[in-house]
């Protein structure tokens, strides 16, 4: 039954985007460009709504009091295509950096470059990126939130951080907040995988990280809150879904914390967390 579950989300969750790109193309580039942000969010919504009723897969956001007011960056866990779109409705007016090639798509180049995101040349990054830095401030000054996945591309649940420097480098530049964000999206929506699985996935937004911090205690700070924060959503999710396959890297992580916790060090009751590390890129 998760098969055929699955197997009808998909094609129903590529039949949503292209019915809607038919349908609100027009609309979309003839508004505003903020105001326009309503068509894909509601695409994100219409998504969502296919989850739950297809797949039996609901979400539910915590520690939205967190998000501040104006230009920030936001810093989410990266473990499946589900998180690359989710938190967009929960977003005043989010941008990405993204590589350039992806401006080409017809049609959906066009709506990426309406909402003024800022695009990039992966092959001579040091060349381009004083000119990225500068666009980028340009729509930090619009009050504008910056999307940025620590970790670069999707890892699988439970893995260890491989948190890339970047980061850093672009908070210190901007001098704005990082929002971090956990989730477990990955037990439920598989990177590179075709099943999808029932349960609620659990996103919590964690108190954003001051601007001024040099880069090294802020990139310490972003890891040890998001992996804290992520370990305990992973073991909650799993409790409250005892039938949930689990990947191997997810499986020993929970054994892992589960079986700290059960042996509390002196003077501490909370879950130990994983060490923390960071590589430059």
């Amino acid at each position: 039954m998760i098969a055929v579950r699955s197997a009808l989300f998909n094609f129903l969750f590529y039949l949503n985007l292209i019915i809607q790109m038919i349908i609100f193309t027009p609309a979309y580039f003839l508004m505003p460009r903020k105001a326009a942000w309503i068509i894909p969010k509601n695409w994100v919504r219409s998504n969502h709504w296919l989850l739950k009723v297809v797949v039996g897969t609901d979400h539910i956001v915590e520690g939205l009091e967190n998000i501040p007011q104006g230009g920030y960056i936001i810093a989410p866990k990266h473990q499946s295509f589900w998180d690359a779109y989710a938190l967009l409705p929960y977003l005043d007016d989010p941008f990405y950096i993204l590589k350039r090639e992806l401006t080409w798509i017809p049609l959906f180049g066009w709506y990426v470059i309406k909402m003024r995101m800022v695009p990039i040349n992966r092959g001579s990054r040091s060349k381009v990126m004083p000119e990225v830095m500068r666009r980028t401030k340009a729509q930090m000054e619009d009050g504008r939130q910056l999307i940025i996945y620590p970790e670069g591309t999707r890892r699988p649940v439970g893995a260890e951080p491989n948190y890339k420097y970047g980061i850093a480098k672009i908070y210190a530049e901007l001098g704005v907040p990082v929002v971090p964000v956990a989730m477990v999206p990955g037990l439920f929506w598989p990177r590179r995988r075709f099943r999808r699985y029932p349960g609620m996935i659990r996103v919590r937004i964690l108190p954003p990280i001051a601007p001024g911090l040099d880069p090294d205690t802020f990139m310490e700070q972003l890891i040890e809150t998001t992996e804290k924060a992520t370990d305990e959503l992973l073991v909650r999710t799993v409790r409250e879904n005892p039938d949930l396959p689990l990947p191997p890297t997810a499986r020993a992580r929970f054994e892992q914390l589960t079986r700290d916790a059960d042996q509390p060090v002196a003077g501490s009751s909370e879950i130990d967390s994983r060490p923390a590390t960071s590589s430059s890129q």
